[in-house]
């Protein structure tokens, strides 16, 4: 990356001080773009999903891993339950997409809790394991709740057979074919034996042929897992790896300060064979201070994200495309990678950070107004859908991870928050989705190689040119929503 002729950098920068300059290029299509990260985590989308409790579970873990990216579960959550949910997406298929499931006796009351865990927004009913009927929000409307669903479903649903779509999806087409003829959104996935693997959708045959899964070496999703620098560290690791974690992440607000170094040291002492990622940290010398203990990745970031109070509390932080572009060259220079965390609000951000060095982007509060982060649907006084967030150093927050130590204790870490404890995070009708974020953020990312003359990502950020702007060349730049 270089900075466009004329324009010095003498001061620190944001993701809105800055812009990509378009160049000469000869790259044809966005499709022609390879977006693998270069970091050898093994996905194929370069995003991150953060590991907070409100937005980071099971259903967000194995949605962003067929689409290429991955998720990592939070420190927060017991180690059993880490267990279980790697378990879970390490059983779901690459291609085929979950079902919300119901018994044919279950209450309607019981199918509407569950449907909006999905963006399919109806219920498959299954007996014995196989489809017997589909249920969807409009054929409870009107019934009473406690009616049961066989008494409403649509029964004995048209099925497509695994083998249609093929181990490698060689029949995508097909059945996208197959779907449009038919008039039907989606349908149930079955075996050979008939019974329920998934659902195929018409959006997500053609996503499926657009987007790689993000793999392991057995062909199961991928999905990483996150641990803080207290207690027994070595032990947390190593559970982790046993119970399949592809990705470690050794996780605290400040990461240069000597107990994560102590913390990497431990958990790279048993040898993980997976990578092992570190921070967060905002300059060379830290970057470089976790590389030496054992970091093959670095977290940047201090005080950007959504949820994050630190810079106001403590006025301590770094405006985050500086932060990237300083310890994603340092990181270059002893071999390892930075992942940039926080900041980014729109696709631009995500390419801007790619451009400034980063090997991937961390996202956090963009996803967690989708169906598949792990809150509740609620809904305000005027009826808008919303999931609550929080960030990972609020009151909250420290209450969950500290409900085993002793009251007094609890109560005296509770005076002290450095992040917001509730916010409304309304689902957009456009994108209710993670993966219609996906296609949103890799499209412009795609875009945004093309005007650099990139196919890939490294590419990508050696042809990138970055001018600097004024406040009023950044709302040049945006839309606007009705006429002057």
């Amino acid at each position: 990356m270089r900075f466009l002729p004329g324009h010095t950098l003498d001061r620190d920068l944001t993701y809105g001080d800055v812009f990509l300059v378009p160049s000469r290029s000869d790259v044809r299509s966005r499709f022609d773009v390879d977006l693998t990260p270069q970091d050898d985590v093994g996905n194929t989308t370069p995003l991150v999903v953060a590991n907070m409790t409100a937005i980071a579970g099971r259903r967000m873990a194995e949605t962003t891993a067929r689409r290429g990216a991955i998720t990592i579960i939070p420190q927060d959550i017991p180690q059993d339950v880490v267990a279980r949910v790697i378990d879970k997406v390490k059983r779901c298929h690459p291609i085929v997409e979950t079902a919300v499931t119901v018994a044919p006796t279950d209450t309607l009351g019981a199918v509407l809790a569950l449907i909006p865990k999905r963006a399919h927004g109806a219920a498959i009913v299954t007996d014995e394991g196989k489809p017997v009927g589909i249920i969807t929000t409009a054929d409870c409307e009107g019934v009473d709740r406690f009616a049961q669903a066989h008494a409403v479903m649509t029964p004995r649903p048209t099925t497509i057979e695994l083998s249609q779509i093929g181990e490698d999806g060689s029949g995508l087409r097909h059945v996208y074919a197959e779907l449009t003829e038919s008039r039907r959104k989606f349908l149930p996935v079955v075996d050979a034996t008939g019974a329920l693997v998934g659902v195929i959708s018409q959006t997500g045959a053609v996503r499926s042929s657009v987007y790689a899964p993000a793999l392991d070496a057995d062909g199961k999703l991928l999905v990483g897992a996150a641990i803080g620098i207290n207690g027994d560290v070595e032990g947390k690791a190593a559970a982790l790896l046993e119970a399949g974690a592809d990705v470690l992440v050794v996780d605290t607000a400040h990461g240069h300060q000597e107990k994560m170094i102590d913390a990497l040291r431990r958990v790279t002492s048993l040898g993980p064979g997976v990578p092992v990622v570190a921070g967060n940290v905002v300059t060379a010398q830290g970057v470089r201070d976790l590389v030496s203990a054992g970091a093959s990745i670095v977290k940047v970031g201090v005080g950007p994200g959504a949820m994050c109070t630190t810079r106001m509390q403590t006025g301590v932080g770094r405006p985050q495309f500086s932060a990237v572009l300083e310890c994603a060259r340092a990181a270059a220079d002893v071999g390892a990678h930075v992942w940039a965390d926080g900041g980014v609000r729109h696709p631009r951000d995500v390419a801007l950070a790619l451009a400034a060095g980063a090997s991937q982007v961390m996202i956090g509060s963009w996803f967690a107004g989708t169906h598949e982060s792990p809150g509740e649907m609620n809904h305000d006084s005027t009826g808008r859908v919303y999931k609550e967030s929080f960030g990972m150093a609020s009151a909250r927050a420290v209450a969950a991870r500290t409900a085993g130590t002793d009251p007094f204790d609890r109560a005296r870490k509770a005076l002290y928050q450095e992040g917001i404890s509730s916010s409304k995070m309304f689902i957009d009708p456009a994108r209710p989705g993670v993966e219609d974020l996906i296609d949103d953020i890799t499209s412009g990312l795609r875009s945004s190689c093309t005007y650099a003359g990139a196919v890939t990502l490294s590419e990508f950020a050696e042809n990138a040119v970055v001018g600097i702007q004024s406040a009023a060349g950044y709302e040049e730049g945006r839309p606007l929503p009705r006429s002057w």
